[in-house]
């Protein structure tokens, strides 16, 4: 067990994880599991900082896999409404396993690297809701968290066996997080194991398209120092 690791559920009515071949024609359906850039980003949800990388590890589904297809007037290019049918995963029940690690490539952040502080605040925040508002997969789709074990209680999925669920977009690499001027997006072959998708690290991933080309923000001394000024702030105040 990593020791900054930290467990929680997240559950909502609708979800919408978009699989985006079906983007194409305005269309929109939902990925069977959450990705793990979607995970991510309800992890950084709860609690982010820039000098931290959320890492998923594991995703453990809880409630049977239900679609449903609604009929939507989403807002034209061209002005005005279109139709179109959104399909949305439904009433779904997630345990999510993750941890942090301090983002090297963000060297002006160093001062800030306090492991125990921020494990500290990312398990005040899980209990607290999140800092932000959850969302699964998109806006429309409100989503809850509150702490878990992960593994404890009963998963529709227990006694399934392998699931092998095709390719999957997997996450986005960006500049910030990888040292490369390039945004790219991550491909992979996920398999659910009695309810369990164990993901692979980022770097991990072999199957990787550029999308554009993309620098990180740099910062100078002034920023960096009026950074430094609001963390030590925020410090005060947690401890407060």
């Amino acid at each position: 067990m990593i020791r900054n690791a930290v467990e929680f559920a997240v559950y909502g009515d609708y979800a919408l994880f978009t699989d985006p071949l079906t983007k194409l024609g305005g269309e929109k359906l939902s990925y069977q599991v959450p990705t793990y850039q979607a995970l991510k980003g309800i992890v950084e949800s709860i609690y982010w900082k820039p000098t931290l990388l959320m890492v998923v590890d594991e995703v453990r589904i809880m409630n049977a896999i239900r679609m449903e297809s609604k009929g939507v007037r989403p807002i034209d290019y061209s002005g005005g409404n279109t139709l179109a049918n959104y399909t949305y995963l439904k009433d779904v029940h997630y345990q999510v396993r993750c941890h942090f690690e301090f983002n090297l490539n963000r060297p002006d952040m160093e001062f800030d690297r306090n492991e125990n502080k921020h494990h500290n605040i990312l398990k005040r925040s899980v209990k607290a809701g999140g800092r932000r508002d959850i969302f699964l997969g998109t806006r429309e789709c409100q989503g809850y968290v509150e702490p878990c074990v992960f593994g404890e209680g009963d998963s529709f999925y227990d006694q399934y066996g392998e699931l092998h669920l095709g390719t999957m977009v997997h996450g986005i690499n960006y500049p910030d997080e990888t040292g490369r001027d390039q945004m790219e997006v991550r491909l992979w072959q996920p398999v659910m194991k009695n309810g369990i998708i164990t993901f692979d690290r980022p770097e991990s991933c072999t199957q990787i398209r550029v999308i554009s080309q993309m620098k990180s923000k740099v910062f100078d001394d002034s920023n960096v120092q009026s950074a430094e000024q609001l963390l030590a702030s925020w410090g005060e105040e947690e401890v407060q």
